[in-house]
């Protein structure tokens, strides 16, 4: 048993905190005693003090949001994500032991447990599909990445986070496994550090990352998992838009509930299911339209709250819970034992328990076995139903009248149940009548009785006499009904009770007005002061005037003046002066006392009428009927993949023009195209659809983009479903297979739910001239009938040049010619161009991705429509090149332009530097041709002649001496490869022979170590 804690009353550290508690604060004492110590000794560091403070202070404000959080609570959501063989399974059977000392085997599906007095945990593992991922980061309330210490951060580690950026960012938890492989402590310490920065970037400085050091016969340490366990039932989570606006169920349970010979005649007909989950967000209503993200939109049939299966234990002062108070629920791993539907409860037992012999002894699971036989229907059975005097009688009672009794002895138990049904409904309860419905509390002292040996039903002892002293039920006495909700039957017993209307002579009330004014004023003649009594009729802060009062009058007068003053004061303070408080503490204020109010509401109203007013309130077990749902759906159910039922709002079933802000990951590798289909993740649903990319240019134009910039926002229209504005977004290209690279590829939000935006794009048309004047020129080739020049009157058009133009009419001569007016005169080289925008239509595709209706094993295959590239890829398609586009040298004939001519009389005006000049200017004549030539004498002709005979003597036998010297060093290169072949071949014989002498010394090292005896060499 654990014991309370046992607060101590004695002792020097009691004794202390009494003395304390007399004394209140030392901290004033000490300022008064030495003022100096509390001095500001630095202006700067008080300074700095000050604007640290006020930042802490500025970071903690957020943007207030309602609590919509119900008194209990649903279950949290912890997904355990990571990549594979990282311990995810393992972790959840180690935290589901820490808290409930139960063992799991296979993890399928949800699995609650209560871990507290006030809180249950919903544990949910998490594969590497990116279906699931997006799935389960839209309900998780808190999120635990596990991640491996010796290999480093994963790619679908990365992954989640950037979805859990999109999709509200629940509260976010790493766990560093794998960190037994670490042997060095020094690397193990720097390995540590480094992940936790990194993991601090993405998520949020500071950010808790916990450790779990190694494992212990397949499990994790206990005192780990324990502290671990510790952080999760502590934690606070902030509530999150999307989900405190939408109502979502995470369902534990599924059941079909198709006829069977509808099955049996056609077994890919729509199937009718139930679900079973608790209820989160806000509140559901009835028949309203959910999306199961997987499948597709579905109305709602019918939805029951059923008792909580894993409900929390009673209030009690305790602080710690008892074996029977840790529950652990989850259906679909096969876990609970107990299942409640809509009109039954289930009770799993072991094969063992059911086929014990029936003892003549009555057994202790009498009401498990009769739920397990049961065969028929409640209906069939009250058909067929007999009476047993005793629990042990074999036969059935029959009643044998004869031929000769009285008529009123016949059918005497019917004439008696009805009698006690009638007398049941004439005897009203007289205290709700009177006081109205009063709650009565549950009397916990009484007598324990065991019903069926397993539910144990309370009975006060209230009970037991009111059952002694009741009326005869096969008595029937119909004189002395009265109809006790009649009006005159309820006034005159209305005086009877103390809310009713009593004699003067008997009022409470009013014998106590006599008494206040029997001993009423009195003065006290011993020592002459004066106590004043208070009448019926007087306030308390009106005193009558009394001669025998001894106090003086113009002091009462000041006082009362002083006090007067005083509260007007106050009152002026209380209206102008703020104090501490802001206007974000008042906003704060005003929400909690809203929320307040919305839960005290219908607090006092019981469930069933609770829930036609405001609908399932978050919190609650519901059941959901579904009907029409794809035969898929039921064939090909896997437990390992979450189902969510998300509720719609009242326009989110639509589908319409959506206009969204889009920016390309950092990470993607490619670039976006336009038209190329993109899937989505948007509110509950995941869709394929084909986007628009613009850009708004600086007059309001949206221009059509051919591809998404790079580091930059774009825009982006699609045909989708409603959602709210300021919702966010994810893209990926594929959800089939697992990828290398990274594949979230946008993200975005949405602007704006209609057709608002026109989008662009830019059509240039090109025309040439054909015939030129001054300033007007005809031109042909841009049109093709009269009907489109007519449209285009008064358009601007422009040159490759720059020159500026307008259409002014169309031409006959050409068909789609027109005249057009330019600034300058143009050539018939020039092209002319004309810039237009031609709207452009978003094409209507929405393709809901159905992965839950494939099979076990594929359900991560889901291909939709491909793009452009990915058909001519799969096709074998080459693009044909354009030939416009295709770099051909260009070759351009040389242009000859005319001399330029002036007339005489402007050339004699002209300058002499601005003449032109008829003669050509003489070249300077080059420095060796200045040079005088030599012409040598026979003389020298003879020593230069002898010159180069000796120089090319010289020349030879250098060149004779080069070729023996490379032949020379050729021969020596092929010797020295020849010794050094030789060399290498001793070295490996002797490498050889060393390496046999050592393994012989071994082997009889081994020998002699074999025998036990040492051997010498």
């Amino acid at each position: 048993l654990e014991k309370r804690h046992q607060q101590k009353h004695s002792g020097p550290k009691a004794e202390k905190k009494k003395l304390k508690k007399q004394k209140g604060s030392t901290e004033d004492d000490d300022q008064k005693r030495n003022p100096k110590a509390f001095a500001v000794q630095s202006a700067v560091r008080m300074a700095k003090t000050f604007h640290r403070a006020q930042d802490i202070k500025t970071k903690k404000h957020h943007i207030p949001l309602v609590d919509r959080s119900p008194f209990e609570p649903p279950p949290v959501v912890i997904v355990v994500v990571g990549p594979p063989r990282v311990g995810k399974s393992t972790l959840i059977r180690c935290l589901i032991k820490n808290f409930t000392r139960q063992k799991l085997g296979d993890i399928c599906g949800p699995v609650t447990i209560v871990s507290g007095k006030k809180r249950r945990l919903t544990f949910m593992e998490c594969n590497n599909d990116i279906n699931t991922m997006i799935d389960l980061a839209k309900v998780a309330d808190l999120v635990l990445m596990l991640i491996d210490a010796s290999f480093g951060f994963e790619m679908e580690t990365f992954e989640f986070l950037n979805i859990c950026q999109v999709h509200g960012f629940p509260r976010i938890m790493g766990v560093l496994t794998h960190l037994d492989s670490f042997r060095n402590n020094k690397m193990l310490r720097k390995t540590k550090k480094n992940l936790k920065h990194r993991f601090w970037t993405e998520v949020y400085q500071g950010a808790k990352l916990f450790y779990l050091s190694g494992m212990v016969y397949g499990e994790y340490q206990t005192q780990e998992v324990k502290n671990l366990g510790r952080f999760i039932s502590v934690m606070k989570f902030r509530p999150l838009v999307w989900q405190t606006s939408h109502p979502y169920v995470l369902v534990d349970r599924m059941e079909d509930l198709t006829d069977p010979e509808r099955l049996r005649t056609d077994p890919k007909c729509n199937r009718t299911v139930s679900l079973y989950g608790y209820l989160r967000g806000t509140y559901l209503k009835n028949k309203g339209q959910v999306h199961i993200p997987g499948v597709g939109d579905f109305q709602v049939t019918g939805v029951n709250f059923l008792p909580d299966p894993c409900s929390l234990p009673d209030a009690q002062k305790k602080r710690a819970l008892n074996e029977k108070e840790r529950l652990l629920y989850a259906p679909m791993a096969g876990v609970g034992g107990v299942v409640y539907d809509k009109d039954a409860v289930y009770i799993d037992l072991p094969a063992n328990h059911v086929k014990q012999q029936q003892d003549m002894v009555r057994p202790t699971t009498e009401l498990v076995h009769s739920l397990i036989d049961t065969h028929a229907t409640l209906d069939a059975k009250m058909a067929s139903s007999k009476v047993s005097l005793f629990s042990s009688s074999e036969g059935s009672f029959y009643c044998f009248l004869s031929s000769g009794a009285p008529r009123w002895k016949e059918s005497l138990q019917q004439k008696a149940s009805e009698a006690f049904l009638r007398q049941q409904e004439a005897a009203p309860n007289l205290r709700k009548l009177v006081y109205g419905s009063v709650v009565e509390a549950d009397d916990s002292e009484g007598e324990e009785e065991e019903v069926g040996g397993m539910f144990r039903v309370i009975r006060p002892q209230k009970c037991k006499r009111f059952q002694v002293n009741a009326l005869d039920c096969s008595r029937f006495n119909p004189d002395t009904s009265h109809n006790w909700e009649a009006e005159e039957m309820l006034n005159s017993i209305m005086d009877c009770f103390v809310t009713g209307k009593w004699k003067e002579c008997q009022d409470a009330a009013t014998l106590l007005k006599e008494d206040e004014e029997l001993f009423g004023d009195f003065e006290d003649l011993e020592t002459g002061e004066v106590h004043e009594g208070q009448t019926g009729l007087q306030d308390q802060a009106e005193v009558h005037p009394v001669s025998l009062v001894k106090v003086d009058e113009e002091e009462v007068l000041k006082n009362k003046r002083l006090e007067k003053k005083r509260r007007l004061k106050e009152r002026f303070d209380a209206e102008y002066d703020d104090g501490d408080a802001t206007y974000f503490d008042d906003l704060k204020e005003e929400m909690q006392k809203q929320a307040e109010l919305n839960r005290l509401e219908f607090e006092d109203v019981d469930n069933e009428t609770r829930v036609q007013y405001e609908g399932f309130r978050p919190g609650m077990y519901i059941r959901l009927e579904i009907s029409s749902l794809p035969c898929e759906f039921v064939i090909n159910f896997d437990p390992h993949y979450p189902i969510i039922l998300g509720g719609l709002g009242s326009s989110e079933g639509n589908v319409g023009y959506l206009q969204m802000r889009l920016k390309k990951h950092r990470w993607y590798e490619r670039i976006l195209k336009t038209r190329d289909p993109l899937i989505l993740s948007l509110g509950w649903r995941r869709f394929q659809t084909i986007p628009l990319y613009h850009i708004e240019d600086h007059n309001g134009r949206h221009r059509l983009l051919k591809y998404t910039p790079q580091h930059m926002h774009c825009g982006a229209s699609i045909w989708g479903p409603i959602t709210p504005q300021g919702t966010g977004f994810l893209a990926v290209q594929s959800v089939a297979g697992a990828k290398a690279n990274f594949r979230i590829a946008a993200t975005g939000v949405v602007l704006d739910l209609d057709k608002s935006v026109t989008v662009v794009k830019k059509l240039k048309l090109i025309g040439y001239p054909y015939k030129i004047f001054k300033n007007t020129c005809f031109i042909k080739g841009m049109f093709n009938t009269v009907l489109e020049v007519v449209k285009f009157e008064g358009a601007s058009v422009r040159t490759v040049s720059g020159v500026r133009g307008q259409i002014k009419k169309a031409l006959t001569t050409h068909p789609g010619a027109f005249r057009a007016t330019f600034e300058d005169r143009l050539l018939m080289s020039d092209i002319v161009f004309l810039r237009s925008w031609y709207p452009v239509c978003v094409p209507q595709l929405y393709n809901p991705v159905t992965s839950l209706l494939l099979p076990v094993g594929q359900k991560d295959s889901w291909a939709g429509m491909r793009t452009l590239g990915q058909l001519k890829h799969d096709l074998g398609i080459r693009n044909k090149p354009n030939t416009d586009s295709l770099y051909m040298p260009v070759n351009r004939a040389q242009r000859r332009f005319n001399p330029l001519h002036i007339p005489k009389e402007l050339q004699k005006a002209l300058p002499f530097k601005s003449k032109p000049k008829q003669q050509q200017p003489k070249g300077k004549m080059p420095r060796d041709l200045q040079r005088p030539s030599v012409i040598r004498e026979p003389h020298e002709k003879k020593v230069a002649a002898l010159l180069h005979a000796l120089s090319t003597v010289h020349n030879y036998k250098r060149k004779k001496a080069h070729l023996v010297q490379h032949t020379r060093h050729k021969e020596f290169l092929q010797q020295k490869e020849k010794q050094e072949e030789a060399k290498l071949k001793r070295q490996k014989e002797a490498r050889k022979k060393l390496y046999r002498v050592m393994g012989q010394m071994e082997q009889k090292q081994h020998r002699s170590s074999l025998k036990g005896v040492p051997q010498d060499d």
